[in-house]
């Protein structure tokens, strides 16, 4: 797929994409009924204006907190995230993205509504997870991604999936190389085990030495005193918990903390 659609979809090289974690939506186990969605969309407002003032280059609206997650998701959740989008659509300045964790259908459909940019989902392979067996069907993601009219939203595949493990022996080097032969990625994105947890720089270095005209984004563990080191390697990263008070994945984001990380970005990009 090359890598001149970062710049013109996302207006910069080595882009920062920034997680804003939506609160448990209707149907989710978490879910506050007394505080109702007015609750999600004013903390999802907060963080994302944090966010987008902290310099951040695009934004990617998730599900975070809408634990334990399915592979298959309730109508309700990608309806409640349209509804959080719709209300802040007015105030977003920069490019956006949606996960609806985990089913590419329904980010595809999310991002047809909303008019994301790209979407980030496990869309390839097998794997052995903390939610059961995730198996996939990538012919069938494209082919939904034709009907439903989100032709043009980039896909970013996470080959490297939190809490989980490939079903299969194969190296991840040669997991890369025929995803990206198979299923034309526009991005793949590595991991760490969990969200917030540092992306492994070996496995990071041998996926980008074996797709070297592919997009390559660290996808988890991104901090101020990596992020150097990453971006020396990755064509871009997703942040999430380093923008968060004290660096924890459920608390809320931090103004400072953004500009903290973008600042170190700008001075090595």
């Amino acid at each position: 797929m090359g890598m001149e659609w970062i710049k013109e979809t996302l207006g910069t090289e080595k882009p920062v994409i920034a997680m804003c974690h939506l609160l448990p939506l209707p149907g989710d186990s978490g879910y506050d009924e007394d505080g109702g969605m007015e609750k999600v969309v004013e903390r999802a407002r907060r963080e994302f204006l944090d966010l987008q003032e902290g310099g951040v280059d695009a934004v990617m609206f998730s599900n975070e907190f809408s634990l334990p997650y399915l592979r298959k998701c309730e109508p309700v959740t990608a309806a409640a995230m349209a509804r959080v989008i719709g209300e802040l659509k007015s105030e977003i300045k920069i490019p956006f993205g949606v996960n609806v964790l985990w089913d590419p259908m329904a980010s595809l459909d999310l991002a047809a509504a909303t008019g994301a940019k790209f979407i980030r989902e496990i869309m390839s392979g097998v794997y052995a997870s903390d939610f059961g067996l995730w198996d996939t069907n990538t012919g069938e993601v494209a082919r939904h991604q034709v009907r439903c009219g989100a032709r043009g939203v980039r896909k970013l595949f996470n080959i490297v999936p939190e809490s989980s493990n490939y079903l299969g022996t194969r190296p991840i080097e040669l997991v890369a190389k025929t995803t990206v032969f198979n299923c034309a990625p526009d991005a793949i994105c590595v991991s760490g085990q969990t969200a917030g947890s540092g992306t492994d720089m070996g496995v990071l270095d041998k996926v980008k030495n074996a797709i070297p005209e592919t997009p390559v984004f660290a996808n988890t563990g991104c901090r101020v005193n990596t992020i150097e080191d990453i971006l020396k390697v990755a064509d871009g990263c997703v942040v999430g918990t380093t923008f968060k008070k004290d660096g924890k994945f459920e608390n809320a984001v931090v103004l400072d903390r953004v500009k903290e990380f973008m600042d170190k970005v700008h001075s090595v990009r």
